[in-house]
């Protein structure tokens, strides 16, 4: 019964339920039960108690009795149904009677429960009965969707319908808009109105083949005139409209005018080469993704839109760039002749400052929501590579947090970045296909004995050259070409394998993401069983940062602490430790991260937080280890506060132990 209560009540809990009994002891008892339930249970004490009060409000389930004074409960439903033909309907009765049971079904009663009521019975019945529920209110919501989404289509695109001769049946206003044709003047007029002469009859051809033919949907972009003779392109797409029985019943096409708004790349290069010498500006809508996590399609896609309606006034000096291109994910593109911006005597820095100062300032509205947009802005000039140049200043802007970047010669370091990270590819591959991603150990020392007690385990990688190759040089670009986890799973074989040779305990590091990778957790436990004499020599070293799925990380802790596994916390103290995630961890070892001690003769600050943690986990009986240990002096103050055990160039350097 719990179960079905559980399974029930979210949803109830929006409900609003009538429930008609003339007895009061019943009425009593069963509507605190309904209560739990339903968001409000209202009671009638007999049938024309409850036609009143379903008249004056609003329900979406009705449970009643038969059996009642002044007017009966079938009674009461007939009139309801005349009413509400859909509303859910329980009766609860001591009748079985097949006449009684005849006149419910007529009724479309969708539930009968016997006196005296079986909780389970009457719950199983309200749970069949709220399928309808349900059904309604997704209905109502694909229709409020369905409602949205054609005005968002009507409002945002150019619009025609054609019936199966060609003639045109339909235009929306934004159609009229970019023609320059009245409603009047297109109705029954056939879209060849609209042809420019430029376009090669092979696309009307494919066009027609496409849509009558095989049936299916064609887009492209057509070159088209307007009633003035101007020409413009539209990007298009047709569809052939069937009935039940596969025959075409009309065409719909949506465009979007490409002159000023384009969301093709190909056409921004082509107007680029166009150019004599050009001033390229792309401009990225600041947190993008988070719009896309917070509203649906349709808000985000309004807001694309609003913000190209909206350029002109955020543009200053009174000089708007004559063409904009949507590029999709919250990026624009500006474009213009250097020669007409020079007209302007305005330097191109002031006037891209004073852009993006009024966009910050400025508001953008859709659907009584306020929108503050600010923007990161990158621009190049001249006519090769300039979209190369403003992509890459662009990319460096948005990861060094700046406003703007003139990107002239940024394409230039990306090749290189590029290049040389290809080269770091190769060489991640051509290790691990030849054994040669390594793990070098670093001895940990007991500060009160000064003997080794423990060993981490750090990746190395071996080149072609023979070069010795640190972590921080390949580990990250490892990620791009998803060879990461590859190189974690071949450092888990080296570092398991080296407990044959040693006596000491051995630590060996892991981040959030292999934690959370499932594929990696099960290569851990294979290998913890394979050792599993040994699992009380394992410390694992857990990285905070990147945490995301809090849960898994706490069960894996778990999970391998039964094994015996002792579980370390590396870099504490960096910039996203704290107390109370320790806390829930159950950590047995703080590695307390290197920068902090590496300054603690000098830095008074980073003296008082490494105090800090070693009292804090003193009290919690857990270990620490200071890394980064490079002297004695350092050492003797780190003893001196309590440190456990240091780990540094003082007591050894990371090396292979043969």
């Amino acid at each position: 019964m719990m179960s079905k209560i559980n399974q029930l009540s979210p949803f109830t809990r929006t409900l609003r339920l009538l429930f008609v009994e003339d007895e009061q002891l019943v009425r009593e008892q069963l509507s605190e039960l309904l209560q739990y339930f339903f968001y409000d249970v209202t009671t009638a004490v007999n049938g024309k108690d409850g036609l009143e009060k379903f008249q004056n409000e609003s329900f979406d389930l009705i449970i009643t009795d038969i059996t009642m004074p002044q007017m009966d409960g079938i009674e009461m439903v007939q009139e309801i149904r005349k009413i509400n033909e859909h509303i859910p309907i329980i009766f609860i009765s001591q009748h079985n009677e097949s006449n009684i049971l005849l006149e419910c079904i007529n009724l479309y009663i969708d539930g009968y429960v016997l006196k005296p009521i079986n909780y389970e019975d009457l719950l199983n019945a309200i749970d069949k009965a709220l399928v309808k529920v349900k059904f309604e209110f997704q209905k109502k919501d694909y229709e409020l969707y369905l409602e949205q989404y054609l005005g968002l289509m009507e409002e945002s695109n150019i619009i025609s319908k054609t019936d199966i001769h060609g003639k045109i049946s339909y235009v929306n206003e934004n159609f009229c808009k970019i023609t320059g044709y009245s409603k009047e003047e297109l109705i029954g007029k056939n879209h060849r109105i609209l042809r420019h002469p430029d376009n090669p009859k092979e696309i009307y051809e494919n066009l027609w083949k496409t849509i009558k033919t095989k049936k299916q949907k064609w887009d492209g972009v057509v070159k088209n005139l307007q009633k003035d003779g101007t020409p413009y392109y539209a990007k298009t797409i047709i569809t052939p409209i069937l009935n039940q029985n596969r025959e075409i019943v009309e065409f719909i096409a949506t465009r979007n005018s490409i002159d000023t708004i384009i969301d093709d790349k190909s056409h921004l290069l082509d107007k680029i080469q166009q150019n004599d010498i050009s001033i390229l500006a792309l401009v990225q809508i600041d947190e993008f993704e988070m719009l896309e996590k917070f509203y649906n399609v349709a808000t985000v896609y309004q807001i694309e839109k609003n913000f190209i309606y909206n350029l002109e006034k955020y543009f200053p000096y009174k000089f708007s760039f004559e063409n904009i291109y949507s590029l999709g994910n919250g990026r624009f593109a500006l474009l213009c002749c250097l020669k007409q911006f020079e007209s302007l005597q305005v330097s191109i820095i002031e006037y891209f400052k004073k852009f993006i100062k009024n966009v910050s300032e400025g508001f953008l509205h859709y659907d009584e929501m306020e929108f503050d947009i600010n923007i990161t802005l990158s621009y190049a000039i001249g006519k090769f590579m300039i979209y190369e140049d403003a992509k890459a200043g662009l990319e460096y802007a948005l990861e060094n947090k700046l406003e703007l970047v003139f990107g002239n010669d940024f394409s230039i370091q990306a090749s290189k970045e590029a290049h040389n990270n290809l080269q770091v590819i190769k060489d991640i591959k051509d290790a691990l296909e030849n054994y040669r991603i390594v793990s070098y150990f670093q001895p940990i020392v007991n500060n009160q004995t000064q003997k080794i007690e423990k060993y981490e385990s750090l990746v190395r990688l071996i080149n072609s050259q023979n070069k010795v190759v640190s972590p921080h040089e390949f580990l990250n670009i490892s990620k791009q070409g998803r060879y990461y986890n590859k190189i974690t799973h071949r450092v888990l074989e080296n570092s398991f394998k080296i407990l044959d040779k040693i006596k000491t305990k051995l630590s060996i590091n892991l981040c959030a993401e292999d934690i959370e990778k499932e594929l990696t957790r099960h290569y851990i436990f294979k290998l913890l069983d394979k050792y599993k004499e040994s699992n009380q020599r394992i410390i694992f070293e857990i990285v905070e940062d990147g945490l995301e799925d809090f849960e898994i990380v706490v069960d894996f802790i778990t999970n391998v602490k039964k094994r015996g596994v002792v579980i370390a916390i590396d870099d504490f103290g960096a910039g996203h430790s704290n107390f109370e995630r320790i806390l829930r961890l159950q950590p047995d070892i703080l590695k307390i991260d290197g920068s902090l001690i590496k300054n603690i003769q000098t830095d008074t600050y980073s003296k008082s937080i490494v105090e800090t943690i070693v009292n804090f986990a003193k009290k919690q009986n857990i270990q620490t280890i200071a890394e980064y240990v490079e002297n004695e002096a350092i050492f003797d103050l780190l003893k001196e506060i309590g440190v456990d055990y240091s780990q540094g160039y003082y007591f050894g350097k990371p090396t292979e132990l043969s």
